[in-house]
């Protein structure tokens, strides 16, 4: 799914009144409808009080048409002006107007925090205050209304995007900001619903279609894209029934030190069950014993040295490489992977003490073949890239470092972010019981599996990110977050794949026996 900038959605609007030939109000009436249709098939007629705030400008105008709608359905609806400026739109005074006309109870005037309204926990709130478009610092007085919504404790639905939330800016006061239940957002989500100072403020989210002009949403190329089921399935490549293993690749594996040689058995495990044909390990004697009677399916080879990796020689040729889980910093390690690079033209994953080492020695980072995956955590990130300011910055000077270094980069998080060039592609996948030891291993398996097998270095890094994603989804739903652990993200691989063929009606069916 497209995720549209604040300035593609404004030209969006106006592609399609011209060239559908309606007025900019007619699109703000679908807007306003399509909010009605979903709070009626919700409601479906209850007569619990609705809320509807609206600003001054064309998300007020949206507000108008829903509380007009809501109105002559019947609904028990109350409706304010949050009065914070003298500027009106047109649309929202024409629809200001059409309000007026279809009750004697006109929409109440607020300006200032000594009119706000009782509003009571089993109550609907419509934010309808700013849209996109806020650029201004929120008044004392609304903050105060915002305050208000949330000490209501009543769910609240904000239209396109939370008051008060800027599309390309971290608010620098929490205070200025709804803290919605719902949002209703058209044409696509908003960045800020994905990244982790600004998820907080809506805890879910629907994209509403008001019928913007379809050239417009299929042309138009954004620099973020978020990737679910339906992204994912065209990445997937079918297999030949008559195929066998030597067609899916040789993934090696190089990593682990003493007491740190788990997280190599996980890496490989996962990259195995991701669909390589064959797994090499490359780990320090005292790895060996381990490897072999707890992951028969792999092979192993070892290092000289007992406890740390000090010489990466081996005799096959792989055709991708994964290095750095459990490697630790050792410097004969680090003088290990640098004569590595020197010479290695093998694709390469590199993930934990891989990454660290990189970020100690930056001048490692030109010996890296092009399309290099790169996989850090946060703090693993700002060792390569430096501190940032907010999350905009630090997709900013992501982007700079993937660009300037040819690699790609995978930001893990709750909604993990890979970064190519000039594009963001945004996980759906994943839930909280991914914060545990060893599912950044598993990811990095999974990744170095799917290049093995003949997925691109971008392709494998989505489509890696949504499967491990994927898998801890509906493996969660036997364990729980809290008892989820990094060897069921790998147990679940497979109905991750499964899941990709299951029709909406199948998945239904497989809920309800449950």
């Amino acid at each position: 799914m497209k995720i549209f900038s604040k300035e593609q959605i404004y030209q969006g609007d106006k592609l399609t009144t011209e060239r559908q030939n309606i007025s900019s109000t007619d699109l703000m009436e679908r807007a306003g409808t399509q909010i009605f249709n979903w709070i009626n098939l919700r409601v479906q007629g209850a007569q619990v009080p609705i809320h509807v705030f609206c600003g001054i400008g064309n998300n007020g105008g949206d507000g108008m048409v829903l509380a007009r709608n809501l109105v002559l359905e019947g609904y028990h609806v109350k409706t304010y002006i949050v009065n914070y400026s003298d500027k009106r739109s047109k649309d929202f005074l024409i629809n200001y107007e059409r309000v007026k006309n279809v009750t004697k109870h006109w929409p109440t005037l607020l300006n200032n925090a000594d009119e706000l309204p009782n509003i009571n926990p089993d109550d609907i709130i419509v934010d309808a205050v700013f849209g996109i478009g806020l650029n201004r610092p929120v008044a004392d007085w609304v903050k105060k209304l915002f305050a208000h919504f949330r000490a209501s404790k009543a769910f609240t639905l904000s239209i396109d995007i939370p008051s008060g939330l800027q599309t390309d800016v971290s608010p620098k006061d929490e205070n200025s900001v709804v803290w919605a239940t719902y949002t209703l957002s058209f044409a696509s989500p908003k960045l800020v619903f994905f990244l982790p100072k600004t998820a907080k403020f809506t805890a879910n989210w629907e994209v509403l279609d008001i019928g913007l002009d379809t050239g417009f949403l299929y042309e138009t190329k954004t620099d973020f894209n978020l990737i679910g089921k339906y992204e994912a399935i065209p990445i997937y490549i079918p297999r030949d029934k008559f195929s066998h293993k030597g067609q899916f690749g040789h993934s090696l594996i190089i990593g682990g030190s003493y007491g740190k040689i788990g997280s190599v058995i996980l890496a490989s495990r996962a990259a195995l069950s991701a669909g390589a044909g064959l797994v090499t390990a490359f780990v320090p004697k005292c790895g060996y014993h381990a490897f072999q009677s707890s992951f028969p399916e792999a092979m192993v080879i070892t290092d000289m040295n007992e406890e740390y990796i000090s010489n990466i020689n081996f005799d096959l040729k792989p055709t991708v490489i994964a290095f750095g889980v459990g490697v630790g910093t050792n410097p004969e390690t680090v003088n290990a992977f640098s004569d590595f690079l020197k010479t290695n033209k093998t694709p390469l994953v590199i993930d934990a003490d891989g990454i660290n080492i990189l970020a100690n020695n930056k001048n490692l980072l030109k010996l890296l073949p092009e399309n290099t995956v790169l996989t850090p955590h946060l703090k693993e990130l700002e060792r390569l890239i430096g501190t940032w300011t907010d999350d905009f910055d630090k997709l900013e000077k992501a982007k700079t470092f993937s660009k300037e270094n040819n690699i790609i980069l995978i930001i893990k998080g709750a909604n993990t972010i890979t970064v190519f060039e000039d594009t963001f592609y945004i996980n759906a996948t994943g839930n909280p019981g991914l914060s545990t030891a060893g599912s950044g291993d598993v990811l990095t398996g999974i990744i170095t599996g799917l290049i093995s097998q003949g997925y691109n270095a971008l392709s494998a890094s989505v489509f890696g990110a949504y499967l491990h994603g994927k898998s801890a989804d509906i493996a969660v739903e036997d364990y729980g977050y809290q008892s989820l652990i990094a060897s069921h993200v790998i147990d679940y691989l497979g109905a991750a794949y499964m899941d990709l063929f299951k029709q909406p009606e199948q998945q239904h069916e497989q809920s309800n026996n449950e």
